[in-house]
């Protein structure tokens, strides 16, 4: 099975693309969902992050307060470095489970849907890489629109990742998410025929 991996900055339209993927029934594993459920309630994830992080991350629920975690961490190499300590090794477990169940359903292809694939070092796990990409205007503006971050908060989550046009010289296929919805669907179709191509070699 080919693992094609997936990825971008902040706000480019990534999880976008992996849904429209997905609607094409192309299989995507995302990587955001698997940390999500490593550090569901109960789970050993989020007792490691409490113990780590402390008590007052948890919301009433028993879930993680992750905006909480992201403004305690981010900013902070050392505290990232001891999350993604706890985190990585839970996340690389479980989509390696999914991973061998798309196997085993001899699935010819698949997507690994993750933003910090070069931030994490990982490229070459991956038999070809796709970054989503647009200004860093573009990221800024829908992220005030979507989120309720602070312009301080913003400007640091954009710097905590590799800048785009390292990642773009770095992928076998960019996608442009620079303007409109037609021309997003139109980059996609020509991605899915770069897919159909890569199921082939």
């Amino acid at each position: 099975m080919k693992w094609i991996g997936l990825t971008g900055g902040i706000a480019c339209g990534k999880s976008t693309v992996s849904r429209l993927l997905s609607e094409h029934s192309i299989p995507v594993i995302d990587a955001d969902e698997v940390a999500k459920e490593v550090v569901k309630p109960g789970s050993p994830g989020l007792k490691s992050v409490v113990q780590e992080f402390g008590p007052h991350l948890l919301l009433p629920d028993g879930s993680l307060d992750r905006r909480r975690l992201g403004q305690q961490v981010f900013g902070h190499p050392e505290l990232l470095h001891r999350l993604e300590g706890i985190l990585h090794p839970l996340i690389r477990e479980e989509t390696q489970r999914r991973r061998q169940v798309l196997e085993e359903m001899k699935e010819p292809l698949a997507i690994y849907d993750v933003p910090l694939l070069f931030e994490t070092k990982s490229q070459d796990q991956f038999d070809g890489i796709i970054v989503v990409s647009c200004t860093k205007e573009q990221q800024k503006e829908r992220l005030r629109r979507r989120q309720s971050w602070t312009e301080e908060e913003i400007e640091m989550r954009i710097a905590s990742q590799i800048p785009m046009p390292f990642k773009e010289q770095r992928a076998d296929f960019v996608l442009h998410n620079n303007r409109d919805e037609q021309h997003l669907l139109r980059e996609v179709e020509r991605l899915l025929h770069w897919l159909e191509e890569k199921k082939k070699s």
